[in-house]
């Protein structure tokens, strides 16, 4: 019995997704729930799995295809699934001789699919420590597939080279000495809608930044005396974001316009944090949400943030992880950023930035003394938030970096 594999919903406001990746070719067996396809949307990826053990019969769309919530995809063979068997893929047409016995220049138009992995090519990419640059892509426009990190992981097994992405023959040298080269690699949907959203952004709100510079003396001599404590009874290190989120839950309870959203021509007011936190993924920068992280304690918050981290590496994140959000922090620090006015995350009204901490001389009680500091920016709508709230909050923020304690007693 032939059973029809549909788009499935996709998340809230999602109607359409790209295909990303086939990861089951007609006449393979597959078992019910197994990925047989990886969809792009414009937020995360997301896999397709089979509703019932048997064969993929037929691929209804290509690779790079739009498709629609609620599209067929493909069929799937119910039954009793035979040993696992590929159906012959065709052989490439053999090139044409050359009229010129010069080498072929690589044109560079190669896309060799790593800015737009996968989730499965990730993982495997990930699983087997491999560099997916170095493999030779199958798929449609050169994309790498599992079964090409599967074959390159075996190959650097048994001790072979594996096929390169390189050309074979090197391009003629420029007049330089060097090699100069191009690529043209298509946007993925992630991209294509974080640039519109960014310069949505620009266009429509009144973005404006406010900085300070933060001691960061206190924080780091409680995590050097309780990080062993910490990680002992709660299995999770304990980081500076969970100090930075509960230091702008302080302020946002204090100051309810950071935390505040403008829709239509009303103002919408949240008694809750709900925490979106910039992590980096192989796709772009995405920015998962901590729930009601004003209530949350630190352990619990650095549990949230690592597993969201670990998700985003692995291309696993959900339409839900991604959904809401009332107020962001960015940390451009791990890159080694010193400063920056990042932009906010619509509909959000405002972020926080971080960055890197350095030593740097500062003026204590009249005194030149060399202390830890980092520069913070809070960028924020000044259609909503005026100039002396997006500075009360800054400064509530740093001065509980400062005195943590202020954290506990709720000042």
């Amino acid at each position: 019995m032939s059973i029809e594999v549909k788009v499935p919903t996709l998340g809230e406001s999602v109607t359409e997704a790209t295909v990303g990746e086939w990861l089951k070719q007609p006449g393979d067996a597959v078992a019910v729930d197994e990925p047989i396809a990886s969809l792009e949307t414009d937020k995360v990826a997301v896999e397709v799995p089979s509703p019932v053990n048997g064969i993929l019969s037929e691929q209804v769309v290509a690779v790079g295809d739009t498709v629609e919530v609620g599209a067929l995809l493909a069929h799937v063979e119910e039954g009793d699934a035979p040993a696992k068997k590929s159906a012959p893929k065709e052989d490439a047409p053999a090139p044409s001789p050359s009229p010129s016995p010069a080498p072929a220049a690589a044109t560079g138009d190669e896309d060799h699919g790593d800015l737009t992995l996968s989730p499965a090519v990730r993982r495997a990419v990930l699983e087997h420590g491999l560099d997916p640059s170095t493999i030779k892509g199958t798929g449609k426009d050169g994309r790498l597939t599992k079964e090409d990190v599967l074959a390159a992981a075996k190959a650097k097994k048994d001790g072979t080279p594996a096929p390169s992405t390189s050309a074979e023959a090197p391009a003629p040298a420029a007049a330089s000495g060097g090699e100069r080269r191009t690529e043209r690699v298509k946007m993925t949907r992630l991209r294509q809608t974080i640039a519109k959203r960014l310069k949505g952004v620009q266009e429509e709100a009144a973005l404006l930044t406010t900085f300070n510079d933060c001691d960061m003396t206190a924080v780091i001599e409680a995590r050097e005396a309780y990080k062993d404590l910490f990680a002992k009874k709660h299995g999770i290190k304990l980081g500076f974001m969970s100090f930075f989120a509960k230091a702008a839950a302080l302020a946002l309870k204090d100051v309810p316009a950071v935390n505040a959203q403008i829709e239509g021509d009303e103002i919408v007011y949240h008694d809750y944090v709900d925490l979106s936190v910039a992590v980096s993924a192989p796709n772009g920068l995405v920015v998962p949400v901590v729930r009601s992280i004003d209530q949350m304690s630190f352990a619990e918050i650095e549990l949230a943030i690592a597993g969201y981290g670990k998700k985003a590496k692995e291309g696993t994140l959900t339409m839900a992880d991604m959904s809401g959000g009332t107020f962001t922090i960015s940390n451009g620090g791990v890159f080694g950023s010193l400063m920056s006015t990042p932009i906010i995350n619509p509909p959000q009204s405002a972020v926080l930035g971080l960055h890197r901490i350095e030593d740097r001389p500062v003026a204590v009680n009249g005194e030149v003394v060399i202390r830890p500091m980092m520069y913070l920016a809070l960028s924020y709508d000044h259609r909503i938030i005026d100039g002396r709230e997006a500075v009360t909050a800054l400064k509530i923020i740093k001065e509980a970096i400062e005195d943590p304690m202020r954290m506990l007693i709720d000042l």
